[in-house]
């Protein structure tokens, strides 16, 4: 049985809670997948972090330009880089997959105010945390940050490959795909289009090419190092043990949205 195979089977027991989360049971209208939506930007952001620290690691951005001497971890790298910040979006207009989730969120009427805010802090210099605070942002959302950076911040490519590739929103695209094709709202391609094509490129894209080349990639940065390799194991724990909570997190907030909306008629 080969290692990657291993490490699946033993995050197993993570991925079938993430599976049968009862957060997917809350998501019976748009409204429910707007609040989603403001809350899971965040990880949407999140993953472009680790997504660009590894390109960082893995090639060469510096100038003047000196091989790096790793060639097939730097070729998976940069064809998920070329898909996830300049794909084209449903009109042939490139972009990263944030801006078209922010222009998805936009389309559905999920208030953007606060991510913006974040971003436009973080592009100004300040760190995670103080971006953090201009927003008031909830502690479950900024935990799962944190620990996002301090795996970038350990400077260990394949602890931050585990956590790219293990902790992948796999059951979020087919979510939202069944929400939003039981909607019985006129228009919908006017009201949910940038959000249906924004599902359809990442279920496209993540099933067939993505997850297969992140798992090579995992391999690639072991080899045979049994002490990395145990590095991507509690790793992948770690956050597939965060995602849990921000899943919580955001269950918790979609029921008391619904809780104001009964009191209010």
């Amino acid at each position: 049985m080969s290692r990657l195979k291993i490490i699946e089977l033993q995050l197993e027991p993570f991925c079938n809670q993430l599976k049968i989360h009862p957060l997917y049971k809350t998501l019976s209208t748009i409204d429910d997948v707007a609040v989603f939506m403001e809350k899971h930007v965040y990880a949407v952001w999140d993953f472009m972090t680790l997504l660009k620290s590894l390109q960082n690691h893995l090639t060469n951005v510096s100038i003047p330009w000196t091989p790096k001497n790793g060639g097939a971890a730097a070729r998976f790298i940069n064809e998920i880089v070329m898909a996830e910040e300049s794909d084209v979006n449903e009109l042939g207009v490139a972009m990263s997959h944030y801006e078209m989730y922010i222009d998805a969120m936009k389309q559905v009427g999920a208030n953007t105010s606060a991510i913006d805010v974040f971003v436009n802090a973080i592009e100004n210099g300040d760190s995670v945390e103080i971006a953090a605070k201009k927003i008031d942002l909830e502690a479950p959302i900024l935990e799962f940050i944190q620990f996002t950076m301090e795996v970038v911040n350990s400077n260990k490519p394949h602890c931050i490959a585990s956590a790219f590739t293990f902790g992948r929103e796999d059951v979020i695209p087919d979510m939202f795909l069944e929400i939003v094709s039981q909607s019985q709202t006129q228009n919908n391609e006017q009201t949910y289009g940038k959000l249906l094509y924004y599902l359809n490129r990442h279920i496209e894209l993540d099933g067939d090419e993505h997850g297969p080349i992140s798992l090579k990639m995992v391999a690639e940065l072991c080899g045979e190092d049994d002490t990395k390799w145990n590095d991507v194991l509690e790793t992948a724990k770690a956050a597939l043990k965060f995602r849990l909570k921000l899943w919580n997190h955001i269950t918790n907030a979609i029921l008391e949205s619904k809780k104001l909306e009964v009191q209010n008629i």
